[in-house]
């Protein structure tokens, strides 16, 4: 069974830090893309922070500057570090895994971690 699990949420005060972990029991070599959504209540699914296998990234505009996405592939795992955390960051944060074609391009998601940001 595929397992996609998220770590690190937490609550923090605005301007506070938190490092998100996603690690996967997928090998690296299977994976395309890894990214970050996250879900405030009320709101829709949005895409935080992507990384594709050959380490291309790409940021929503409210987060460039202040989130870094990384990964190891070492350890099937991509990072999500969080700086100058505001209060409209506070959401569940997904984690999500896709497959390259050969692959069938299968794309997994994980549990979420809270992050609450308090003012």
């Amino acid at each position: 069974q595929v397992q996609v699990v998220e770590s690190g949420g937490g609550l923090v005060q605005t301007g506070g830090s938190l490092r998100l972990s996603c690690t996967t029991s997928l090998s690296s070599v299977r994976i395309a893309y890894m990214g970050w959504y996250r879900q405030a209540p009320g709101n829709q699914r949005e895409l935080v922070a992507s990384i594709t296998s050959g380490g291309s990234t790409n940021y929503v505009e409210s987060v460039k500057g202040r989130f870094t996405i990384s990964s190891d592939k070492a350890k099937n795992t991509a990072y999500l570090e969080m700086t100058s955390l505001k209060a409209e960051d506070t959401a569940v944060y997904y984690c999500n895994v896709r497959l390259t074609s050969f692959w069938g391009r299968a794309e997994y998601w994980g549990q979420g971690t809270q992050v609450t940001v308090s003012s």
